[in-house]
This record gives structure tokens, sequence and C-alpha cells, in this order.
């Protein structure tokens, strides 16, 4: 019995000589695995709608293993992701995220929706790496391990100036910060963002400047928790990395447009 749901192409590999292997992440089920019979073919009806962090409406017939895909519909194929090496470098980084910390057919509409938005705003041309920080922010309540960001993870305190420390799990204000001689300073806007990032609707999110020693900042704490409490081992972090790298060295990049408020 085949069933209709909403979904996203989160991986897909090669089976065989004319086949694929595809994982969707759907509204409905949650992460479910199925074959894509012929789809490498260019000819194939199911090609088009197999490529990665294509959103659309898919048939599928589930079952204890790997399904069966019968036919998709394009809602959205994200082309301007696969077309750009630093947007689908960033894309890839969150997909393959979601795709270790789920579970097959766990259904999780928040999360599906989380992806949809944060997909859709980098298909757009917003800012990468303050998409892919408040997607690594909002998955660590996802995973079961939400930093203290309302107060001092010591004391409890919510006023002074704050640091983050990785040891506490959580901000240290300035009367404490001692107890963690490892903390990471940050500034005052960095524990703004940090805040914002993790409660935001992401549906209702404005236009955010960030400067790159704020993103620097971001980046040293979220890199930090997500080693020490994560487990995770993600290979696109490492080419997310390298491509870092060539935008530095002045590889041909179109800025992205920045959203909200901020450092």
């Amino acid at each position: 019995m085949f069933e209709k749901c909403e979904a996203i192409v989160i991986r897909a590999i090669d089976y065989g000589e004319t086949n694929k292997i595809v994982t969707f992440f759907t509204r409905e089920w949650g992460k479910v695995a199925t074959m894509a019979r012929g789809a490498k073919k260019p000819s194939s009806r199911l090609s088009a709608v197999t490529q990665p962090f294509t959103h659309g409406y898919y048939l599928i017939q589930r079952s204890r293993g790997v399904g069966v895909l019968h036919q998709g519909d394009i809602i959205d194929s994200m082309r301007t992701i696969r077309e750009d090496i630093f947007t689908a470098a960033y894309a890839s980084y969150i997909v393959e995220m979601t795709d270790k910390v789920t579970e097959e057919q766990q259904r999780n509409p928040y999360l599906f929706e989380l992806l949809l938005q944060t997909l859709q705003y980098m298909n757009e041309g917003l800012d990468l790496e303050i998409l892919a920080c408040i997607y690594e922010m909002k998955m660590l309540s996802v995973m079961g391990i939400p930093p203290k960001l309302d107060h001092c993870a010591v004391c409890g305190r919510t006023e002074g100036k704050f640091s983050f420390s990785i040891k506490e799990a959580g901000f240290l204000c300035h009367r404490c910060e001692k107890t963690d001689p490892y903390r990471i300073p940050l500034s005052a806007a960095s524990v703004r963002l940090l805040r914002l990032f993790y409660y935001i609707d992401l549906s209702r999110l404005g236009t955010i400047s960030v400067k790159e020693e704020t993103k620097k900042e971001l980046r040293a704490v979220l890199s930090s928790y997500y080693d020490e409490y994560s487990g995770l081992s993600l290979k696109t972090k490492r080419f997310l990395m390298q491509v870092d790298e060539l935008k530095k060295i002045g590889y041909p990049y179109q800025n992205q447009t920045e959203n909200g408020s901020g450092g």
C-alpha cells in the first residue's frame, strides 16, 4: 500500500547500476528509507525528485526496513543550494546532523518544520553561518542536551557580565567565572544572540546583521559544546571547515544576505 507524505530528501546513495536508496525526512512519519528503482537514469521520473534537499510530496510504500518510492511531485527543488558550493556545504551539514540524531520512523513535526524553514532560508540567500548557528542551538534541545542560558549555571543570577562554561554547560556570571579557567569570554552581543537563537521562532526571523568577531565567539561556543556533549562525528563538518578556508583565500563567492538585529 502506497501512502502520501510531505518530505525532504536528506540522503541518496547509489544502489546497483540504476537504483538509489533515498532517505526522506517526512512530516508524517519522521525518517524513512526507500528504494528508488531506476532513479540514477537521467530519463527516470524519479531522477529529479530524489535530488538532495528537494522538498516535495511522495508516494511511499513503507516497511520495517527499506520501503519503496513510487513517485514524487516537487514543491521546491532547492536548486540554489545545489548550485553554490558554500550553500551546499552548510545545507549538507544541517541535513547530516538531522540524519544522525533521528531514529527511523519517529515522527517529529517540529524538527521537520525547522529543517524545511532553514533550507528555504539558505536557498533564498540568507546568512549561512547564522542559520547554521540557529539550527545548532535548536538541535540541542532535540538531542536532550540544552545549555543553561537563562541564568548563571553556578549561582543562578540573571544579571552581570557573562562568559560561557563548557564544564558547567551554560553561562557563568563575572562573580563565578573563577570556577572555570577554561571559560569562553563573550561579548554582550554573543550572550544576547545565543539566547535569541535558542528561543526564536525561526519563521519569524527578521534581519540579523552579525559582526565577524561575534560569529567567531558563537562558533567557539557551539563547536566546543557539540564536541563535549553531542557525541556526533559529522563528515560534513570537516568539509565545511575546508569550504570556509576557501572563502578566506578569496574563492569566488557572493556574500549572503544577513538577516535581524545583533552584534
